[in-house]
């Protein structure tokens, strides 16, 4: 038996912020996001999660499948510039109210849960 704090809590996920919309001067383009992951800082540190899922996880009025809580998946495409900035795409694009929400990376995909709610259920169940 390993000595330390009983029943400390292992976070699964990585939390990040939406930034908005991929854009230029005058276009934007919804299609992909852009998005900053906590603690990275550089180019090399978004090559870890290039490929890697995201989900966005927001509270809806009706209840859908007995919970009031939606998820749109997105997978980290590449990297945007050097500071740390990533480009994602996700299965629908982000609805405008996402800007400068949180987001979540799980490490372990069928474990991860976020604000009470199980993804990897979210997933199976097809809304993701």
């Amino acid at each position: 038996m390993v000595k330390g704090r009983q029943g400390e809590r292992v976070r699964l996920y990585v939390r990040g912020t939406i930034l908005g919309y991929k854009r230029s001067k005058s276009n934007q383009y919804p299609n992909t996001s852009l998005l900053q992951i906590e603690g990275v800082n550089t180019k090399e540190e978004v090559a870890w999660y290039a490929g890697k899922r995201l989900a966005y996880i927001y509270k809806a009025k009706v209840k859908t499948n007995g919970s009031h809580y939606r998820c749109i998946w997105g997978r980290v495409t590449r990297s945007h510039g050097n500071s740390g900035i990533v480009r994602a795409k996700f299965k629908s694009n982000l609805p405008p109210k996402s800007m400068n929400a949180r987001f979540y990376s799980p490490h372990v995909q069928s474990h991860a849960i976020v604000n009470g709610v199980i993804c990897g259920y979210l997933e199976r169940k097809g809304e993701g």
